[in-house]
């Protein structure tokens, strides 16, 4: 079983992989691979009913997830449909190509602790289609976010769903993990950034605004409410979580409902054909359900493979045959680039326990960065790059040719710092 298992996740990867050869849509892929993995598993289990059972919880978490996207991907459309992004993309003149990467990259990185990397990627992408025309030249830009958002997302505790599991779980200490992981993650940025602000050259052009813009529907004071609201509610989703205790998405939800409300209020007196189009229903419509359906399919494939043991047996496989702590945690960063990093942490939590390794032990610390940033290696190795997937509609194989090896580079560079910093101060 575990086999078969095994190799129907890897045609299946491959199979999204080869998106743009077989002119198969990745969403229609990774269902199929989800729905087979779990086929499989049922089919040679006696106990039907436990299999459920688990796929029933499994789902329950997935769902977190996607109902967070999907929030996330209504605020933003939100936000677009009352121009919102106009206040941020008037005072970003720049239209030199190194420079705007620059200023793209650096806000990412910044904003990617105080959200998370998934919103952050989000937010930043539907800014970049207001910042560059050329969809060609917009794939670099997103290539950078990614890796940006990742990387941003790892010296936080909020930023990463991995670092809030070792968070949460008592291995790190918020404090520490963003003075211990500050300088390694900059490095991972600069890295990449410096070598592709070295090949970018000219200047970008901006997008036209269209003539039928719903700029002339919304007032400048509709414009400045619901952006401000919109950014509030994303930055309140991690505020709500501490203080609550529940999981983010239930943030989010109470955030798009109480956005809901101020648009139905700002736009009461409108007819209903104006206000339609300025409804959370109608920024519904708009979301790209396609890359949520994607989502979905892959978390339920390596869903599978976690409660098979495929996954902890890798995990105990490479601690048996790996030399050391170090190896293990870079190689299960890198593995993180092919299967999601949040139960690789999980199973690592479960094999090395606080006696081994206490809180705040460079074990904990060093795979909060190794497991954060090594995602960015390959589009689909992180829940940033599967968006931006989804919504630039980034080809698996233009990503690996063009921005892959830019990311293992910043990979390896923070980790360089990483260690330098540990036996310099140990």
């Amino acid at each position: 079983m575990v086999i078969l298992l095994t190799v129907t996740f890897v045609i299946g990867y491959m199979a999204i992989a080869a998106e743009n050869l077989i002119n198969i849509n990745k969403a229609a892929t990774a269902l199929i691979t989800g729905v087979l993995c779990w086929t499989i598993y049922i089919s040679n289990s006696s106990d039907k009913h436990h299999v459920a059972e688990q796929l029933t919880d499994n789902l329950g978490e997935l769902s977190g997830i996607l109902f967070f996207l999907m929030g996330a991907m209504t605020i933003v459309e939100l936000i677009d449909a009352h121009c919102g992004f106009d206040i941020i993309t008037r005072r970003i003149t720049q239209t030199d190509k190194r420079k705007l990467l620059w200023i793209i990259s650096l806000i990412t990185f910044f904003l990617s602790p105080l959200l998370d990397n998934l919103t952050t990627t989000i937010v930043m992408i539907s800014l970049l289609r207001k910042l560059v025309k050329e969809p060609k030249e917009r794939l670099f830009f997103a290539g950078m976010i990614v890796i940006a958002a990742n990387v941003g997302g790892a010296w936080s505790p909020i930023g990463d769903v991995t670092t809030t599991m070792l968070w949460i779980g008592n291995q790190i200490t918020a404090g520490n993990i963003v003075k211990q992981l500050i300088l390694p993650s900059l490095a991972c940025l600069l890295t990449p950034l410096i070598i592709l602000s070295i090949r970018l050259k000219g200047r970008i052009e901006r997008p036209v605004m269209d003539a039928d813009s719903n700029a002339s529907l919304v007032s400048k004071r509709q414009q400045y409410i619901v952006f401000f609201a919109g950014v509030i509610v994303l930055i309140s989703v991690p505020v709500f979580k501490s203080v609550t205790h529940l999981p983010p998405y239930m943030g989010i939800l109470i955030g798009l409902g109480i956005l809901w409300i101020i648009t139905e209020i700002i736009h009461g007196k409108k007819n209903e054909e104006d206000k339609h189009i300025l409804s959370v229903a109608y920024a519904l419509q708009k979301i790209d359900t396609p890359s949520i359906l994607f989502f979905l399919g892959i978390l339920i494939s390596i869903a599978a493979l976690q409660v098979t043991g495929v996954l902890s047996a890798l995990a105990v496989w490479m601690n048996a045959t790996l030399p050391n702590d170090k190896i293990i945690v870079i190689s299960m960063g890198l593995l993180s680039s092919i299967v999601d990093n949040v139960p690789l942490v999980a199973a690592s939590q479960g094999m090395y326990s606080l006696n081994q390794y206490p809180t705040d032990h460079y074990f904990w610390e060093f795979l909060a960065y190794c497991t954060g940033t090594g995602g960015s290696v390959l589009i689909i190795g992180s829940a940033a790059g599967i968006a931006a997937m989804g919504i630039e509609k980034i080809s698996f194989f233009w990503y690996i040719k063009h921005i892959s090896l830019l990311a293992l580079l910043g990979y390896f560079a923070g980790i360089g710092v990483y260690l330098l910093q540990y036996y310099i101060s140990s």
